[in-house]
């Protein structure tokens, strides 16, 4: 995928594999009822666009069966499992640069793929071209905006150093060039890309332990950012993740949009 000006959680981080680990405890069981709502099931050819996503990739391929098939792709080959097994395929791809890995998928799904990605309508445009005639597409992004606090409930100086923070991550999302308004353009993103029977969700977890995990290593992530733009102090960050940590914050995460769709 075609990065911005520097992808601010970089999965190349130490905490990557934690941070994935806690954007499945939260989002997973939303995106595996939209899959199995859509039908997902023996013998489907399946396309997860994006190697973080390896919960659903498993819970794919678990679902297709050995006549099924489920390719997933990333730019980044590094991110990709050097020996996946069938019925999983993993290649190497740009979204934006290059022709789908086929166009007779029955199911392609994209969590957090397009957030990075320049020129998410032509993204979205490569999805549809991969789908068969009636299969279907998933997209689920969040977005910031629509809830821009970490602790809805602030009543306290704990709470508001907290929402300070968030504050500071959104600017460093902005700077870098980052569209804060997405998740909510994905029905009519969609229905411009040529899909029919369009519909959407959103779930916005509140006072989950995953959100606290969520905080704790996206804070540990960009720490460095955060004090050499100004935003924040060591001394800031080292007293928010005690916070955080002892549990007493009732945070939130931004609202993941989920957005669905059929090929005509």
């Amino acid at each position: 995928m075609m990065r911005t000006d520097g992808y601010l959680l970089d999965h190349r981080q130490t905490e990557a594999a934690e941070h994935y680990s806690a954007f499945a405890a939260l989002f997973d069981p939303t995106t595996f009822r939209h899959l199995e709502t859509l039908g997902a099931g023996s013998g489907w050819r399946c396309w997860e666009v994006g190697a973080g996503n390896v919960s659903v990739v498993s819970w794919l391929a678990k679902k297709v069966g050995p006549t099924g098939r489920v390719v997933v792709t990333d730019a980044d080959p590094s991110r990709l499992a050097p020996a996946p097994r069938p019925p999983v395929q993993a290649l190497a791809h740009d979204l934006c640069r290059q022709e789908p890995p086929g166009e007779d998928f029955d199911l392609v799904h994209a969590r957090l793929a397009l957030v990075p990605v320049a020129g998410r309508e032509r993204a979205l445009r490569t999805l549809v071209k991969a789908l068969r005639p009636g299969g279907r597409l998933l997209v689920e992004d969040a977005d910031p905006a629509l809830q821009p606090l970490l602790c809805p409930d602030e009543h306290g100086p704990e709470q508001q150093l907290a929402n300070r923070l968030r504050q500071g991550f959104r600017r460093l999302l902005t700077d870098r060039g980052t569209d804060l308004p997405c998740g909510r353009t994905l029905p009519r993103l969609l229905r411009e890309a040529g899909l029919t029977r369009v519909q959407a969700d959103a779930y916005f977890p509140l006072a989950s332990p995953a959100c606290a995990a969520l905080e704790s290593v996206t804070i540990r992530q960009i720490r460095e950012q955060l004090v050499t733009a100004g935003h924040a102090t060591d001394q800031d960050i080292d007293r928010h993740l005690t916070n955080v940590a002892s549990g007493t914050l009732d945070l939130t995460t931004a609202p993941m949009i989920s957005a669905w769709g059929r090929k005509a």
